[in-house]
């Protein structure tokens, strides 16, 4: 008879996902009766936001025409045909490999394990993703966070990085735009980057899948673009530009000098083969989506573009709230003027008003700052509701409280 407990691995004590390890709260507090307003979930479909007809057409079909076995590993061609033309049209040369993954989440995960040994680093975004660091205590790699500049439009704060760097640095990881502060990265920064990548032998993870929901008329530029010979993984994927999240597909694109990255190709082969394949019938609504109609995309950034300015006005608007505009993606990470942690502030948000968000903490943030992430995906009468709410609560906790005294 077994009597001794199943003990873990020790690679999974510091995983966490405060994206969903929030909604544990919100659904007890849920149980109450209490109306509940979410804001913590980056999911379109859970709104007013759907993907093209012809694409969800496309792997329809491809149903019924019994593509539902294994695919190729990389992915089928025709996919990749369509993948390396959009490349081709955000200025990537160099290509050197494509393949189609189980999101850009597994394309991340793939390619972080073909190249980071337990106890070497990886430079990660702070705040940022949190898959990132998720994966690195998987493989047990040492925390390398730098931290993106807010008083500068959160812009990665570039000598940051390079203090960071030491000889147990494999990569440098962009979130462009970025989740969680919806920021977009300076044609100038990006440059940076590279030069910091080309001087210490680095790899690029340019994770930009979303890189067509841009406001304002603000232009995305690709890291990759700008130098062919910097060895860059440009992540990609259906699930936001194309509001599919629940496809996973998502895609990378290698690129740079084929001398330095043979070998670490092969190695992300290696994991490709091993896992048989992504998705198959999906694959076949990628070159609709890549090629077909895009006036999804106009909808959606009108849509996006007015939430998120009905978030920065009303967000502004509260004693001890501050937030910076949002340039991208569907998320805004406004600062809290207080002196208690931004999980206790979430956490008694939640229960007093059911508006669900997620704290700061859960996406790094810079040492005595506290900050929570909304997603500003919901409706127009929705998102005043909830902000109204934040406000009411704001002005007791303040009361009760007190700021931190930084807010005027």
């Amino acid at each position: 008879m077994l009597d001794k407990k199943i003990v873990p691995a020790v690679r999974t004590n510091n995983i966490t996902y405060a994206v969903r390890d929030i909604v544990v709260l919100a659904n007890e507090v849920a149980k109450t009766g209490k109306q509940m307003l979410y804001l913590n979930i980056g999911d379109p479909n859970l709104f007013d936001f759907e993907p093209p007809r012809q694409m969800v057409d496309a792997t329809y079909q491809a149903m019924l025409k019994n593509y539902n076995g294994y695919s190729p590993s990389s992915g089928i061609k025709s996919a990749l045909d369509a993948i390396g033309k959009e490349a081709d049209k955000k200025g990537i040369k160099n290509i050197q490999d494509i393949f189609v993954a189980t999101g850009a989440s597994e394309a991340i995960d793939i390619c972080l394990t073909a190249l980071v040994n337990e106890g070497e680093n990886v430079l990660t975004p702070t705040p940022g993703y949190p898959l990132y660091t998720a994966i690195g205590s998987k493989l047990q790699t040492m925390e390398n966070p730098y931290y993106l500049n807010e008083e500068n439009g959160w812009q990665p704060d570039v000598e940051d990085i390079r203090k960071k760097i030491n000889d147990k640095t494999r990569a440098i990881i962009l979130i462009n735009p970025n989740n969680p502060t919806g920021s977009n990265c300076a044609t100038e920064t990006l440059k940076k980057v590279i030069d910091l990548a080309l001087e210490h032998n680095l790899v690029i993870f340019a994770d930009e899948i979303y890189d067509k929901l841009l406001m304002d008329g603000e232009e995305h530029v690709s890291v990759a673009s700008l130098n062919s010979d910097v060895p860059v993984i440009t992540f990609g994927g259906l699930s936001k530009n194309y509001m599919v999240p629940g496809f996973r597909i998502g895609w990378g694109v290698v690129s740079g000098k084929q001398s330095l990255l043979k070998d670490y190709i092969e190695a992300i082969n290696k994991l490709l083969r091993a896992r048989l394949s992504a998705n198959h019938p999906e694959q076949y609504g990628i070159p609709v989506a890549l090629e077909g109609d895009q006036s999804h995309l106009t909808f959606a950034i009108e849509k996006l573009t007015r939430r998120r300015n009905i978030t920065v006005e009303m967000l502004n608007a509260i004693p001890g709230i501050s937030c910076v505009k949002p340039e991208g993606a569907f998320y805004a990470f406004p600062k809290l003027h207080i002196n208690q942690p931004d999980s206790q502030w979430v956490a008694e948000l939640i229960k007093e008003t059911g508006v669900v968000v997620v704290p700061g903490s859960g996406f790094g943030q810079k040492p005595n700052t506290h900050h929570f992430r909304v997603v500003f995906l919901p409706q127009d009468e929705v998102l005043e509701k909830a902000y109204n709410s934040i406000s009411s609560f704001m002005e007791k906790y303040l009361d009760k409280n007190g700021s931190d005294g930084s807010f005027s």
